[in-house]
């Protein structure tokens, strides 16, 4: 989604983007958008087809910067524009680095490339101290940007779907499922019980996937809430494509995670002007300015969540506050203007 927002906003900041890709389940909005998709295979780990078919591309495209945003991606960016005068090369760290592979091929371009992007500060330390990554003068940090027309709602209603009356509040999540240790639903549905007992007429709606390797995670959602008796209030409606018409009729927005680089979610939400209750972990302190323009609750604590979300849908004049100002603050921060602005003046630095 990151990748289509810069494109969609390319031209406005005087940029002209080849996009050269293996494929991917955004191809039908890219293609709506009229964005050209160059289609390219990977045979091999490295393959050498490919690295003749990135320099072509470069060639004939007169291309003065390549972009990577896997480290594999940025090897063979690497190999096609070995040896080509005035070609830059940028690598982009958007999560984890979590496997062998990509962490070797990582710490190869680090000092090789023109420059190196990593989504938070937070990020950048940790994959220097778990990851073994040694970023130097070359690293810069430039924060993930939403679209705001991206985030226009069309009318559709959520509640509508679900058959949730008018009047109902509603909280929720979008996130998908993954099977390693990012998202936490579990802790949400645990601490809805206790909103409920707290505030009356809220339901609640999770948007998001469930990932080959989840499914234990996404049924134990399921469990809970049927045991706690709250299932009639609570809705898993999986992956969407929806999410501006989702954001636009939430009371509260709750984004409960344990890892993450600098989720796009979080600055989706402060430009929709939702409030919102998220984790305390790095990333998010990060993009709220230590909780300045959010309501936070330590990882795994479903109790505090549940006082958090409580607390907004009973203070609307300090949540409607909360969510303006955050909004504010994710314009100047986190829109996809500051994004590419961001990427432009680093572009022209290293030419």
């Amino acid at each position: 989604m990151q990748v289509l927002d810069i494109c969609r906003n390319a031209t406005r900041f005087g940029l002209e983007i080849t996009l050269a890709t293996r494929g991917g389940t955004l191809e039908p909005e890219f293609e709506a958008a009229g964005i050209e998709i160059i289609r390219l295979e990977r045979r091999f780990p490295i393959d050498p087809k490919l690295v003749g078919d990135l320099r072509r591309i470069i060639r004939e495209r007169s291309i003065d910067i390549v972009h990577g945003y896997q480290s594999v991606d940025g090897l063979h960016l690497h190999l096609a524009a070995r040896g080509l005068a005035n070609v830059r090369e940028v690598l982009s760290f958007q999560g984890f680095v979590q496997d062998a592979k990509n962490r070797l091929v990582a710490k190869f371009l680090l000092p090789r490339v023109d420059a190196n992007i990593v989504v938070s500060r937070w990020l950048q330390d940790w994959l220097a101290k778990e990851r073994g990554l040694r970023f130097g003068a070359n690293t810069h940090v430039i924060y993930n940007g939403a679209d705001p027309e991206r985030l226009r709602p069309t009318g559709k209603s959520i509640k509508k779907e679900l058959g949730i009356p008018e009047e109902i509040r509603l909280v929720g999540m979008v996130g998908n499922f993954y099977r390693d240790a990012r998202k936490d639903q579990l802790t949400v549905v645990k601490a809805l019980g206790d909103v409920f007992d707290k505030v009356a007429d809220v339901h609640c709606v999770f948007a998001g996937k469930v990932e080959p390797g989840a499914e234990r995670k996404f049924d134990a959602c399921k469990e809970f809430v049927r045991y706690r008796g709250i299932a009639d209030r609570v809705h898993f409606v999986g992956g969407r494509t929806d999410v501006p018409d989702i954001l636009s009729e939430l009371d509260v927005f709750i984004f409960s995670s344990l890892h993450e680089g600098l989720p796009v979610a979080v600055s989706e939400a402060m430009l929709a002007g939702v409030p919102m209750a998220v984790s305390n972990i790095g990333p998010h302190l990060e993009a709220t300015d230590n909780g300045e323009f959010a309501r936070i609750f330590p990882v795994k604590d479903h109790r505090a969540l549940a006082a958090a979300v409580a607390d907004l849908l009973g203070n609307k004049k300090a949540a409607d506050d909360l969510a303006l100002r955050a909004r504010s603050h994710a314009a100047a921060s986190f829109s996809i203007d500051a994004h590419v602005g961001s990427l432009v003046r680093l572009y022209q630095q290293i030419q």
